[in-house]
């Protein structure tokens, strides 16, 4: 089962759903239906709440696309790529590709999703009141009002200052305009975000207990998430503190393993992948450009006896921009690429391959970054691909 669904691309950004949040809406349209449109509108039909409660549920979904959208537009004004929006269980995430260059962008970056959100919940609330006086009836009212509160409620949720919410990058911004250290500004960010998380867990419980109420569970479940996630902040801007001012070139293997586009799997397989250690490997052109990737794996698939005659480039995977790394890229730009845990090519300014580099490389940088050596100092390692030293004999 796929866990994202893809639904298309808006203004060039891959917008997709997590299967989370197709339970939640429906979730979400049931307790319209059965509990807030009746109460707010009596002596309606079932089908009417329920058409009701699936277009309000609908819009609110909207409302969490446009926040999220909101997000992805500033942060292009201010030259970063976003490379996807999902929408999830909790909300959304616009994936950037980069950090905001200053504590201005960060902040307005920060600030367009809950702005976005009030201006939502006001559309809403304005649609009300027109829905009244025109006479539309109450359901149509009271499914308006109720986009409106839930739009007011999420702005205010995510204005609260603690990572990885939209305050906690505000509580960031101003840190780091503060401090004159993105860094400092990030732990801020990840000790209240923690802090939030485990406050949450403690009302969620005492709801539970005292109040009898078991909608506490939860909020204890979104404080467990929050703790999580600033945890995770703490533990990146730990490792991002640790690698910056390297950059890729100072610790990529740049005797690379690899196959060329002519050579066929036989070939490939007896004179490389046997004696390597990797189970994945770029193929290049002659001229040295990626063509793409082939795994052992997938030159498994091919039958023993075509392996004599299929050729590599028939088998490449092609590589896209955002899974190369450069070698003057800064180092912390590769916790991002190699995450997938994938052998990633890397390429010099002319687009020739260069290295490679995989996550195992990049957690030994960090643990010996630890220890006070920089990144590529005590990189004086034998290459596990290269030739074996020759046995001496011993009479």
């Amino acid at each position: 089962m796929r866990q994202t669904i893809r639904l298309g691309r808006i203004a060039g950004i891959p917008v997709g759903v997590h299967w989370s949040v197709l339970v939640i809406m429906l979730l979400l349209a049931d307790g319209l239906a059965a509990t807030v449109l009746p109460a707010a509108a009596p002596r309606q039909t079932v089908t009417a709440y329920w058409v009701a409660g699936a277009a309000t549920a609908g819009a609110f979904l909207a409302c969490l696309l446009a926040h999220e959208l909101a997000h992805a537009f500033v942060a292009r004004h201010y030259g970063i790529t976003v490379r996807r929006i999902t929408l999830w269980l909790l909300g959304g995430v616009s994936e950037l590709d980069g950090e905001p260059p200053t504590p201005r962008a960060d902040l307005l970056i920060a600030l367009a999703g809950p702005v976005t959100s009030v201006a939502c919940g006001a559309l809403a609330a304005g649609g009300a009141v027109a829905a009244q006086a025109a006479g539309l009836g109450r359901l149509a009212v009271a499914g308006l009002l109720w986009l409106a509160t839930i739009n007011a409620v999420l702005a205010a949720f995510n204005l609260l200052p603690g990572a990885p919410l939209d305050g906690g990058r505000v509580l960031r911004a101003i840190v780091w305009r503060v401090r004159g250290s993105r860094a400092a500004g990030a732990r801020a960010a990840a000790y209240t975000g923690g802090l939030l998380g485990t406050l949450l867990v403690a009302a969620g419980f005492l709801e539970v207990v005292l109040a009898r109420n078991v909608s506490g569970i939860w909020l204890a479940l979104v404080g467990l998430f929050l703790s999580w996630a600033a945890g995770a902040e703490q533990r990146t801007t730990a490792v991002t503190e640790l690698l910056t001012g390297a950059t890729v070139a100072d610790i990529v293997h740049t005797v690379p393993v690899c196959g060329y586009e002519n050579q066929t799997v036989e070939a490939f397989v007896r004179s490389v992948a046997s004696r390597s250690s990797h189970r994945q490997f770029p193929v290049v052109t002659i001229d040295g450009r990626v063509l793409g990737t082939v795994s052992l794996r997938g030159l498994a698939q091919v039958p023993a006896p075509a392996r004599a005659t299929v050729r590599l480039d028939t088998l490449a995977v092609p590589v896209r921009g955002d899974q190369l790394l450069h070698t003057d890229q800064a180092l912390t730009d590769a916790l991002r690429v190699t995450a997938t845990g994938r052998l990633i090519p890397v390429v010099d300014p002319a687009g020739n391959l260069a290295g490679v580099l995989d996550s195992a490389d990049l957690a030994r940088t960090v643990e010996l970054a630890a220890l006070g050596i920089p990144p590529g100092a005590g990189d004086d390692r034998p290459d596990v691909d290269a030739e074996p030293p020759p046995r001496i004999g011993l009479g």
